[in-house]
C-alpha cells in the first residue's frame, strides 16, 4: 500500500507528474523554466464564441448569453420533471451515503472542498463570505481523520483568513498557489507542500489589477478582487443591461496582455495566467504529494458548487477512483457524480463522514 505520509519534498517533481503537455518558449519564463523537463503547457486563449471575436453587436450579445448561462437564476421549481431527472443522474450525496462509504472500505480517504458556495453561502460582498462557526468544526472534524484540502479561485491567504484551520491544505488561485498543513500531520519531515506554478506572472498580475479597477469605474456594482495569481471581476451586483459594457472593458485590457485567458464563474469574470493549471491539476499534484499519483488505495472526494470545480471532476473521472459531488439547488450539466444542495447538507455530508470513520475505528 501507498504510504498516505509520504511527501514529495521536490514540489517540481510533482508538478512534472500533474501537467502534460509542451512548453511554450515564451519569453515570460525564465530560461530555467522555459528549458526545464517540467512541460509547463499553455492554453489557447482562442476559447470564446467565434462571434466574440468579431466584434460588434454580436459580441455583446456573445458575452451577455455566456454571462447568464454561468449564472443561472434559481427561480426553478424543484419539482419539476428537469429536476427530478437530473437527481436520478446526481443522487443526493446524502440518500446514497451508505453507498460511498462502501468504496471508501480500506482505502485512505482524501477531502477536497471549495470554498464560496461549499463552506459559505454566496454572498453579495465576497468579503463578507464567512463560514458557520458549525462548519468550521465539521471541517476540524474531517481533517482530523483525512488529508482535506480547501481549493478555491480565492488567494491562498484570503481563504485561510476565512477558515483558520492550519491543519488543512490550502490551494489557492484555484490551485496555483498550494500549501501544506502546519501541524504536518500528514506529511514526512519538515517541509509544507508549496506549489506556485504561476509565479512569473505575479508582476503582470499586479499591474492588470491596477488598470482594471480604472477601467470598471463607473460601472455600479462591479468590483475587482486581487487573488495573487488570478483576478476575479464581479458583477453579482452589477445591472444585467450593463454586463456587455463591462465585459467589453475587461476584454479591452486583455488586449495588451496575450499571456492571458478569460474565464467565467458565478456572476465572476475570472483572469488567469495561460498556463495549464486549473483545479483538477491541483489535486493531481496534492494527490502525488501525498503519495497516492499512482495509488488504487486512494478514494478521492471533491465537493464544488463552480464551473471552475468541473477540472476536479474531471481528473476523478479520468482516474476513475473517487466522487465529484456538486453542490446546487438547480439542474447544472456537470462531470460531478452526486450532488448536494447547499452548504448546510455540505455541512452534515462531514458530519457524517467523521461519524463513519469513528465508528469504523471503535469496531477495530
Amino acid at each position: 500500500m501507498t504510504n498516505p505520509n509520504a511527501v514529495i519534498s521536490d514540489t517540481q517533481s510533482a508538478i512534472a507528474m500533474a501537467i502534460t503537455g509542451g512548453v511554450n518558449n515564451s519569453s515570460l519564463f525564465s530560461p530555467s523554466i522555459a528549458n526545464s523537463p517540467y512541460n509547463i503547457n499553455l492554453f489557447s486563449r482562442n476559447k470564446f464564441p467565434k462571434s466574440i471575436e468579431n466584434g460588434g453587436m454580436a459580441k455583446n450579445v456573445a458575452w451577455v448569453d455566456a454571462m447568464r448561462a454561468s449564472s443561472p437564476t434559481r427561480n426553478h421549481s424543484e419539482d419539476g420533471e428537469e429536476k427530478k431527472g437530473w437527481m436520478v443522474k446526481h443522487p443526493s450525496a446524502l440518500g446514497v451515503f451508505e453507498e460511498i462509504m462502501s468504496a471508501a472500505k480500506m482505502k485512505q480517504v482524501v477531502i477536497f472542498l471549495d470554498y464560496d458556495g461549499t463552506l459559505s453561502p454566496i454572498v453579495e460582498n465576497p468579503e463578507q463570505a464567512y463560514m458557520a462557526p458549525e462548519m468550521r468544526e465539521a471541517v476540524k472534524n474531517v481533517a482530523k481523520y483525512f488529508p482535506t484540502a480547501i481549493v478555491s479561485g480565492r488567494c491562498r491567504a484570503k481563504v485561510y483568513n476565512f477558515v483558520r484551520l492550519s491543519e488543512l491544505y490550502y490551494a489557492g488561485s484555484h490551485g496555483m498557489d498550494i500549501k501544506g498543513p502546519s501541524s504536518r500531520k500528514h506529511q514526512k519531515g519538515n517541509q509544507n507542500v508549496l506549489c506556485q506554478p504561476a509565479k512569473e506572472f505575479l508582476p503582470m498580475m499586479t499591474e492588470v489589477h491596477e488598470i482594471l479597477l480604472e477601467k470598471i469605474k463607473g460601472i455600479d456594482g462591479a468590483s475587482v478582487e486581487n487573488n495573487k495569481f488570478c483576478l476575479s471581476v464581479h458583477f453579482r451586483c452589477v445591472e444585467e443591461e450593463n454586463w456587455g459594457d463591462l465585459a467589453d472593458r475587461v476584454k479591452g485590457v486583455l488586449k495588451d496582455y496575450p499571456k492571458l485567458r478569460l474565464t467565467q464563474g458565478r456572476k465572476v469574470l475570472e483572469i488567469r495566467p495561460t498556463i495549464k493549471w486549473d483545479k483538477g491539476k491541483a489535486i493531481e499534484f496534492l494527490l502525488e504529494s501525498l503519495g497516492y499519483g499512482n495509488s488504487k488505495d486512494v478514494l478521492p472526494i471533491y465537493i464544488g458548487d463552480d464551473r471552475t470545480d468541473e477540472d476536479a471532476f474531471k481528473v476523478l473521472r479520468k482516474r476513475g477512483q473517487g466522487f465529484g459531488i456538486l453542490v446546487s439547488k438547480i439542474p447544472k450539466e456537470t462531470q460531478a457524480v452526486y450532488s448536494l444542495q447547499e452548504p448546510s447538507e455540505v455541512m452534515y455530508f462531514l458530519q457524517r463522514l467523521v461519524a463513519w470513520k469513528r465508528a469504523v475505528a471503535r469496531n477495530h
